[in-house]
């Protein structure tokens, strides 16, 4: 066998395997898609929107949410980010933005809707999580974290201390 096609071989084969290795990185740490559902009525004048991503953590931070209010004149409407494109802030008194940054960046649905809604930030409520528990958008004033279900509780109380001075229920 010759030295080029030993090279290439070699070459080859470490392509392989890092398809292999990107491949299984993004079946294991990539999120699923969030499942839709609404609480109380769209007639209610305090509305909430929640944009998550699917995962056990995420799931009970918006379970957690969801129950604090479900029994207040709140209406919750929850969402997939990757919808957040159709979602206008404007129909909203408080938005919830849960995601987990993913290949170094925000999601690029997450990190577009920011983007077209810096002029409405202070009724963004954003939950980042990661690896390391400290990245977050530039310009964002983001809770961040890692994604420890022990750690959901402190996440629960600190969007809804916020939610509750966007929705004027209690003071701060």
């Amino acid at each position: 066998m010759s030295h080029k096609r030993k090279i290439s071989l070699f070459i080859l084969a470490l392509g392989v395997l890092f398809l292999i290795f990107g491949l299984w990185y993004k079946y294991e740490y990539s999120m699923e898609t969030a499942n839709e559902f609404e609480v109380n009525s769209p007639d209610l004048n305090s509305k909430v929107l929640i944009a998550t991503q699917g995962s056990k953590f995420k799931d009970e931070i918006t379970k957690g949410v969801v129950k604090y209010y479900e029994k207040d004149s709140v209406y919750i409407k929850v969402i997939d980010v990757t919808t957040l494109a159709g979602a206008d802030p404007i129909d909203y008194n408080a938005i919830v933005v849960i995601h987990t940054w993913e290949n170094w960046q925000p999601p690029a649905d997450v990190e577009l809707f920011i983007n077209r809604t810096r002029a409405i930030q202070e009724k963004i409520i954003v939950l980042t999580t990661s690896g390391e528990g400290s990245y977050k958008m530039e310009g964002v004033d983001a809770i961040t974290g890692e994604s420890k279900l022990e750690n959901t509780s402190s996440y629960i109380n600190q969007i809804t201390t916020r939610l509750e001075f966007l929705l004027n229920l209690k003071s701060m």
